[in-house]
């Protein structure tokens, strides 16, 4: 089974993964980041609108 991960790193924190798919992303206010609260919850189909709409490119399928 894919999970998805967000590479931290490249992240800004712009909150394009969170409003599409709120029950797998959740940006950090404090540090500025998103993080995956839930790496096999969302449709597919969702998160590949997330990786999509990245303009950083710091989400990626792992697995």
């Amino acid at each position: 089974m894919r999970k998805v991960a967000i590479d931290t790193d490249a992240c800004i924190g712009c909150g394009n993964c969170e409003g599409l798919c709120p029950k797998v992303f959740k940006v950090d206010e404090q540090a500025g980041k998103s993080s995956v609260i839930l790496p096999s919850g969302g449709t597919e189909d969702c998160i590949d609108q997330a990786i999509d709409a990245c303009p950083v490119g710091a989400i990626r399928w792992e697995g």
